[in-house]
């Protein structure tokens, strides 16, 4: 069995274990230098926190436990493609690479359907479903003009 087959069942194993409790369906391992650093599963229903996705946690706790918000020279698997919010954190992180075993086909079938988010992020600001309504513009630029002005600043 290969190194990549072996993470990529420990997060199969996260995502039942998961499954058979208070959880979602989906687990995810972070890896560097051919160790997982990091694990998550679904933890959305079991701590009310839409956030908690399998990737999402386990980039929480990589980042913790490497004490660095870039994650370059990880690699990520998780049990099923990751969704909108999670492959935002994951380019966030700058992980280098993604294995996934579920595709979003797989994930719909079981109703969990990303599809309208993905639809919704293309569209123009005025005709998504949540309305967004700007304002104090000019007043928090004033936080922007401060970071940009800031010698010591730590870009990300």
């Amino acid at each position: 069995m290969t190194e990549k087959s072996k993470f990529m069942l420990r997060a199969i194993e996260l995502s039942i274990q998961s499954a058979k409790a208070k959880g979602g369906p989906f687990g995810c391992v972070i890896v560097k230098d051919n160790n997982i650093i990091a694990e998550g599963f679904n933890q959305v229903t079991s701590n009310n926190d839409p956030t908690a996705h399998a990737e999402i946690v386990a980039i929480r706790n990589a980042c913790k436990n490497q004490k660095d918000f870039f994650l370059k020279g990880c690699d990520l698997y998780s049990t099923c493609e990751p969704c909108p919010m999670c492959l935002s954190a994951i380019y966030w992180a700058h992980i280098d690479n993604i294995f996934f075993a579920n595709t979003r086909s797989d994930a719909k079938d079981i109703d969990f359907d990303d599809s309208f988010i993905y639809s919704e992020i293309n569209k123009e600001i005025k005709h998504r479903k949540i309305k967004m309504h700007q304002m104090h513009r000019n007043e928090a630029l004033e936080a922007f003009k401060i970071w940009d002005n800031k010698k010591d600043k730590i870009k990300y």
